[in-house]
């Protein structure tokens, strides 16, 4: 258990190993940036102007990691497995199972399979992190100090996907580590019921 618990900790370190930006890259940022307004109206939500999609999406991530770098950045740290890197060994399970959903290898492959305009949409995805965090160095990440374009398929689990929490992290580390009885949950005793924290109905007419 202890090599596996530090096995995942070595992989991360190395992961995170810091790539600080080039001259070329801040040139880019600070050019696109120019292609983009955010206004905030009078309750602080933003509204963003491009002259391309990819602006909107530079725009929008900046405004995103504005009002909350930490929630964006948990919430890929946790998508990647990366958690118990910067939460401890007791996530090592929640760490598991999440690589059990998504494999950053296959990840980069679709990303790397993936139409010219969906990667320019990613690529601004990243760079509006990383121009973010060039111009707010008070700003200190827990782990993740460059965001690379692949990285956005990560956050693709999602509740309309397999309900990852239906896998219990009390069974993985029953199964993984040094206890030798699980203790399965009962499958009749799960809700059947599709569960989704965001729902919609959409009639056929109002979708043409």
């Amino acid at each position: 258990m202890k090599k596996f618990a530090y096995l995942l900790l070595l992989v991360g370190v190395i992961a995170c190993t810091d790539k600080p930006e080039t001259s070329d890259e801040v040139k880019k940022w600070l050019s696109q940036a120019e292609n983009v307004t955010i206004i905030r109206d009078t309750y602080g939500v933003p509204h963003i102007f491009g002259k391309s999609d990819a602006d909107a999406v530079f725009g929008l991530l900046y405004a995103q990691c504005e009002d909350d770098f930490n929630r964006v950045e948990m919430n890929f740290i946790n998508a990647m497995g990366r958690l118990a890197e910067v939460e401890g060994e007791s996530e090592i399970y929640r760490d598991l199972r999440m690589k059990m959903y998504i494999d950053t290898v296959e990840i980069k492959n679709l990303y790397n399979d993936s139409p010219q305009w969906l990667k320019t949409l990613m690529v601004a995805w990243a760079d509006g992190i990383n121009y973010y965090l060039y111009k707010n160095p008070q700003t200190k990440p827990k782990l993740l100090t460059r965001f690379e374009p692949w990285m956005a398929l990560t956050f693709s689990e999602g509740s309309i996907g397999g309900d990852i929490e239906s896998i219990s992290t009390r069974d993985l580390k029953a199964f993984y580590g040094d206890s030798k009885e699980l203790s399965l949950s009962n499958y009749e005793q799960l809700d059947q019921e599709p569960r989704g924290s965001n729902g919609f109905a959409i009639a056929p007419k109002n979708t043409v």
